[in-house]
C-alpha cells in the first residue's frame, strides 16, 4: 500500500522532529493536501489514519468529497488556496474551516453566508510572511482588524494562523516566516486574550515541516509526501 508506506514513513520524521525540539507528537495534526488527488487515494489515506484534508479548489473539492464526506464520518475538509469572493458562499457551507483567509473583504463574505450554517465556519488568517508568498495580511495592524472582525461575527470561529513560508533551500530565510508566524501568535492572545482562539499554527509542507515542528507548528500541510511515490 503505496501512501500507508508514505505515511508511516512521515510519521517517523515527525517524531524525530518532535524529539529534537522537546514536543509531544499528539500536539500537531496532519492533514493531506488532496488537491490534484483522486478519490481512491484519500480514501487510501482516510484508511490510514488521515482524518484532515486540505483543497485548493472549491469546485475540485465539492466535486470529490460530497459523497467522500457522508461515507467517512469524521473527516475534516480545510480549504488551502487562495479564495474568490465569488466562491465564498460555496466554501463557507461546504468546507469545515478556511485557512487562507487573506483579506477583510473575503472574511465579510464568509461571515455573511455562514450564518446559515449549522455551526460556525472556522477560519484560519494567513499572515504574508516572505517575499515569496502572494496573499496574507501584510502587517500586524491589519492582522488585528481582521482578528476583531471574525470575534464580532456571529457565523465566524476563530481557529488559529496560517503561513505560507517562501519555497527555498535557504533554511534561515523558512526559519524566520514561521517565526513570524509564532510572534503574531503570541501578539494576538495579548491583544484578545482568549488563547484557544488562536491555537492553531498551520505551516509546514512536505519540503519544510521539521523545521515547522521546531518552531511550534501544530497543523502540518502535507501532500506529496503522503500521496506521491517516493524514490
Amino acid at each position: 500500500m503505496l501512501i500507508s508506506g508514505n505515511i508511516a514513513r512521515l510519521e517517523a520524521r515527525i517524531q524525530k522532529a518532535c524529539d529534537s525540539a522537546g514536543r509531544k507528537r499528539d500536539e500537531i495534526t496532519l492533514m493531506g493536501v488532496s488537491k490534484f488527488v483522486p478519490v481512491d487515494k484519500i480514501k487510501e489515506a482516510f484508511s490510514a489514519g488521515i482524518r484532515y484534508f486540505g483543497e485548493s479548489r472549491v469546485k475540485e473539492a465539492a466535486e470529490k468529497f460530497t459523497a467522500f464526506k457522508n461515507e467517512f464520518l469524521g473527516a475534516r475538509l480545510h480549504l488551502i488556496g487562495s479564495l474568490q469572493r465569488n466562491k465564498a458562499k460555496q466554501a463557507a457551507l461546504f468546507f469545515d474551516c478556511i485557512q487562507s483567509a487573506d483579506r477583510e473583504e473575503l472574511l465579510f463574505e464568509l461571515a455573511k453566508h455562514s450564518l446559515i450554517r449549522h455551526e460556525p465556519l472556522e477560519v484560519m488568517l494567513e499572515l504574508h510572511t516572505g517575499e515569496e508568498t502572494k496573499s496574507g495580511f501584510k502587517d500586524l495592524d491589519s492582522l488585528f482588524k481582521a482578528a476583531e472582525f471574525v470575534l464580532g461575527s456571529a457565523g465566524l470561529k476563530p481557529a488559529g494562523l496560517m503561513t505560507m513560508a517562501p519555497y527555498t533551500t535557504d533554511t534561515a530565510i523558512i526559519r524566520s516566516s514561521f517565526r513570524q508566524l509564532k510572534k503574531a501568535q503570541k501578539e494576538l492572545e495579548k491583544r484578545f486574550p482568549s488563547k484557544e482562539n488562536w491555537a492553531c499554527l498551520s505551516m509546514g509542507m512536505s519540503n519544510d515541516f521539521e523545521i515547522a515542528i521546531e518552531e511550534g507548528a501544530n497543523l502540518l500541510r502535507i501532500g506529496s509526501a503522503i500521496f506521491k511515490e517516493q524514490e
